[in-house]
């Protein structure tokens, strides 16, 4: 049983790892088509309503939103490793160091989740309902980089998905972890008081 156990400890600690490298992904390609259509649609970064569609100043006010998912994102991987430093994905006891790693990257992720949910669907709904998409097609569509696919934005449910299971399952680890070490001692136990009488 505790080979299961250490066996599952150790996917749910790559898997928390795994949520933090697609955040940082997610971070670096969310802007991708947002550049490749509006940057060039605001001649002056100084001033965003010299854009030439309108809408189009949403690049730059997601600018640092983006930033700073980039920086939680290297945070989450850095706290991931933390797991593996107090060999949280080996180990068949759990001390204290184990159980502030588990805690800590289960509300790392679920903050993530929440918060990274919230911030793009707000900057959605702001890219549906100001960019003049008309406009916009009208003047890129001899460049060929014309797009008004909401996939960045739409993919985000799967990342942030992931990152909640992750801290599920952390959690679930953690508590059958616990059950494990305390049946483990009441066996010890009870195996003492009968080898004494």
């Amino acid at each position: 049983m505790y080979k299961k156990q250490v066996a599952f400890q150790k996917i749910v600690c790559f898997a928390a790892l795994i949520a933090g490298a697609l955040f940082f992904v997610y971070s670096l390609g969310i802007m991708t088509d947002l550049y490749d259509t509006l940057y060039s649609m605001i001649p002056n970064p100084n001033n965003l309503d010299s854009a030439k569609v309108s809408g189009a100043r949403i690049y730059y006010d997601m600018q640092p939103f983006n930033r700073t998912l980039l920086r939680a994102s290297i945070g989450m991987i850095v706290l991931a490793c933390l797991l593996f430093i107090t060999n949280t994905h080996s180990r068949r006891k759990y001390y204290a160091g184990n159980a502030a790693a588990t805690f800590i990257n289960a509300a790392a992720e679920l903050f993530m989740a929440v918060w990274c949910h919230i911030q793009v669907g707000v900057f959605r709904s702001q890219y549906l309902s100001t960019v003049d998409f008309a406009a916009l097609e009208k003047r890129l569509a001899r460049y060929g980089t014309y797009t008004d696919s909401t996939f960045w934005f739409d993919i985000h449910y799967a990342v942030c998905i992931l990152a909640v299971a992750a801290a599920v399952l952390l959690i679930v680890n953690f508590i059958w972890k616990k059950r494990m070490m305390r049946g483990e001692k009441e066996l010890l136990a009870s195996s003492g008081k009968a080898v004494s009488a």
